[in-house]
C-alpha cells in the first residue's frame, strides 16, 4: 500500500512538472550545463556560402578588390559559384544557335570572374554551377533578344518550357563543352573547330542547373532527364568530378524528392551522388518594423528545419548515400518592408538566423550550410549580401560565416548542452582546437548568463550590434556570466 503511495504522488509531481510553463522550467536552471564526457553525435556540416554572378564582381567595379579579398580570407570549402539568367552574357556561353557555316561560343565575360573566383579560392572546394540552358534550345514564341550591354538586367531570359530537343543530347553536348573549356584546356565546336582555353581548373562538384521549378517551371520528370542526359556524359570529362542535383527554389514539394532520389526513375548507371536546395526567411507581412522579424524570421526557420527533417527521411529511405548540401540560406526583403534603408542591425539578425540554421543543420547531419549570397546590391537583392555595396567592406553576416568557418567544422563532436534561456540558442563542441561553446543570441535585447565553472578565463569571440563592419571582436572572460548584446553570436573557447 506505501509503495502504492509513493509511486502515485511521484507520478502527480511527475505530471506537475510537466504543466509548468516553458519559462518556469527555464528558471529553474540557472546555469548552462555541458557535461563534456558525453557525445551526442558527430558534425558532418561545413558552413559557407554562395557566389551569384553579377556586374558588381567585374573586374571594373568598385568593390571588385576588396570582395574578392574577402572570399580568400573566408578559406571556405564547397563555395558555390552561379553564372545566372539575369546576366545571360555571363551565365551562357553560346547565345546563338550554331549554323552550317558559324559557331558562337563566346566567354568574354564568362572567364574573368571565373577566374577570380578559382583563384581566390585556391586550395579548396568549389561547387560550379553555370545553371543556364541557352534558350535557344527551347521551344518558345518568338526569339528572346539579349542587350548588348552585358551588365543591363534580363529578367526574361529563361523562357519555354519544352526542350527542342527531346533525346537531350542537345543539352548535354552543351554542357561537355562549357566545362571541358575549364577543365581540358578547351572544346571542339559543332563544326569542328577547337577552341582553346588554357585553362586545367579542378572541379570537384557540378551542381546540374539552379531553381527548376521556377526557372523554366520544371516538372520533376523533365529535370530527372535532363540529370540523366547531361550527368554521364561530364563524367566521361571529368570523372572525380561529383554531381548535385535538384536544387529547387522551394523544398515544400515533396515529389521532387521523391522522384529523384528513387534510383528506379533513372537510367541504369547514371550516378547520385549529391542534392541541394534552398531557404529564405521573409516578414511575415509587409512594412513590419525590424523587431517583429527575429519573431518571423525564426518561426520560418523552425518550419524549414522541419520540411529538412522530412526530406531526410526520404533520403536516407531511397538514396542513403546522397550528401545534401543547403546552399542557400538568408533572407529576402521587399523595398516597402526598408524603404530603400536597410537597419544595420538587420544584418546582425540575418547572421544569427544563418547562425542558428547552421546550428540545427549539424544537429540534423547536413553536409553544407551555405549562406546565401556574397555580393547583393540595390535592385539585385541588396538583403542577401554580405557585402557593403558602397564601401567594399564584409558586413555582420560576413563575420558570422568566419567565425562559425573558423571554429567549428565536419568531425566536431557535439556534447550534451543546456541552455537555461528560450531566447538563447547554444552549443558546446569538443573540436580539435579545444573544448567551445557557441551561443547565440537571436532577440533584439541583452541576455546575461551564468556558464559552467570551467568557463572561468575563456576566450570569447563575437560578433554582435556593437561590431557593425569591424571584424570578429575578441574578450576574455573575468568570472562565470556571459552578456550577450542583440543578436549575438559569440564562441567561448575553454
Amino acid at each position: 500500500m506505501a509503495r502504492r503511495t509513493h509511486i502515485i504522488i511521484s507520478l502527480m509531481i511527475m505530471s506537475a512538472v510537466a504543466c509548468l510553463p516553458v519559462t518556469t522550467l527555464y528558471a529553474q536552471q540557472k546555469a548552462i550545463a555541458i557535461n563534456w564526457d558525453k557525445t551526442v553525435s558527430v558534425s558532418k556540416t561545413t558552413p559557407t556560402l554562395q557566389v551569384v554572378y553579377n556586374p558588381m564582381l567585374r573586374s571594373n567595379s568598385p568593390i571588385h578588390k576588396g570582395t574578392f579579398e574577402a572570399l580568400k580570407s573566408l578559406g571556405a570549402d564547397y563555395v558555390r559559384y552561379v553564372p545566372w539568367f539575369p546576366y545571360p552574357k555571363a551565365a551562357v556561353v553560346e547565345l546563338s544557335e550554331p549554323t552550317k557555316k558559324q559557331t558562337y561560343w563566346d566567354f568574354t565575360y564568362a572567364d574573368p570572374v571565373m577566374q577570380d573566383l578559382m583563384e581566390a579560392t585556391k586550395g579548396h572546394s568549389v561547387v560550379i554551377n553555370f545553371s543556364t540552358i541557352p534558350v535557344w534550345m527551347f521551344k518558345t514564341d518568338k526569339p528572346v533578344a539579349v542587350d548588348d550591354n552585358p551588365d543591363e538586367v534580363n529578367w526574361v531570359y529563361n523562357q519555354g518550357k519544352e526542350l527542342r530537343d527531346p533525346s537531350m543530347k542537345e543539352v548535354a553536348d552543351y554542357f561537355v563543352r562549357l566545362l571541358s573549356w575549364y577543365t581540358k584546356g578547351g572544346f571542339t565546336d559543332e563544326l569542328g573547330k577547337f577552341h582553346k582555353s588554357g585553362h586545367y581548373y579542378n572541379i570537384p562538384y557540378w551542381e546540374v542547373l539552379n531553381e527548376p521549378d521556377l526557372e523554366h517551371r520544371m516538372s520533376p520528370q523533365l529535370y530527372t532527364k535532363i540529370y540523366d542526359a547531361v550527368v554521364p556524359a561530364l563524367k566521361k570529362v571529368s570523372p572525380k568530378t561529383k554531381f548535385v542535383g535538384i536544387s529547387v527554389a522551394h523544398e515544400t514539394n515533396p515529389e521532387w524528392f521523391e522522384y529523384f532520389l528513387n534510383p528506379a526513375n533513372h537510367k541504369p548507371g547514371v550516378p547520385l551522388e549529391g542534392i541541394s536546395y534552398h531557404f529564405y526567411g521573409r516578414p511575415a507581412a509587409a512594412e513590419q518594423p525590424l523587431d517583429s522579424y527575429q519573431y518571423s524570421f525564426f518561426d520560418q526557420a523552425n518550419g524549414f528545419l522541419d520540411r529538412v527533417r522530412y526530406i531526410e527521411n526520404i533520403r536516407k529511405r531511397l538514396a542513403p548515400k546522397v550528401f545534401t548540401q543547403i546552399n542557400e540560406i538568408g533572407n529576402i526583403l521587399e523595398d516597402h518592408d526598408y524603404k530603400g534603408v536597410i537597419p544595420d542591425a538587420y544584418w546582425n539578425l540575418s547572421g544569427v538566423m544563418y547562425a542558428y540554421i547552421y546550428l540545427e543543420l549539424t544537429k540534423i547531419g547536413i553536409d553544407v550550410a551555405g549562406e546565401s549570397q556574397l555580393v547583393g546590391y540595390p535592385t539585385q537583392f541588396p538583403d542577401v549580401s554580405m557585402m557593403n555595396w558602397k564601401n567594399s567592406k564584409p558586413n555582420a553576416r560576413y563575420w558570422v560565416l568566419k567565425l562559425l568557418k573558423d571554429n567549428f567544422g565536419p568531425g566536431d563532436k557535439l556534447q550534451t548542452t543546456s541552455i537555461p534561456s528560450q531566447d538563447v540558442s547554444g552549443q558546446a563542441f569538443l573540436t580539435a582546437k579545444g573544448k567551445k561553446l557557441l551561443l547565440i543570441n537571436r532577440r533584439n535585447k541583452e541576455v546575461k548568463l551564468d556558464l559552467p565553472a570551467d568557463a572561468k578565463n575563456a576566450r570569447v569571440n563575437y560578433v554582435d550590434v556593437t561590431t557593425g563592419e569591424d571584424e570578429v571582436a575578441q574578450s576574455q572572460l573575468e568570472n562565470n556570466t556571459i552578456t550577450l548584446k542583440p543578436f549575438a553570436v559569440a564562441v567561448l573557447t575553454f
